[in-house]
């Protein structure tokens, strides 16, 4: 079985269409948010390495970066760590079942 048809509701949470909340889907849009900005500051940065006067472009660089730290910590303060680098006091991660033992794997 592939992680795909693992999920049920599309937010990595393993949970079922009954359990399915709006915490669920709040979590995916932070998700996906993240991605666009760090998409958007990969595509201005090598846009900024051909024309590196372009102060437009640069400051939109530094609001996007501004912008997806910020989303960053919210969310890993609401759900848990996108890596291995935030600092946090538990590893929320341990406390959650593994997925064999959901019974979802």
């Amino acid at each position: 079985m592939s992680i795909e048809e693992n999920r049920n509701c599309g937010c990595n949470c393993m949970c079922n269409e009954e359990e399915h909340t709006v915490d669920c889907d709040m979590r995916r849009e932070m998700i996906q948010e993240i991605r666009c900005l760090e998409f958007g500051i990969t595509e201005l940065a090598l846009y900024l390495d051909t024309h590196p006067e372009d102060e437009k472009a640069l400051c939109l660089h530094r609001k996007y970066c501004k912008q997806v730290k910020d989303l960053k910590d919210k969310y890993q303060k609401v759900y848990s760590p996108l890596t291995i680098n935030y600092p946090c006091n538990k590893w929320r991660w341990l406390e959650e079942p593994w997925p064999w033992e959901r019974g979802n794997y």
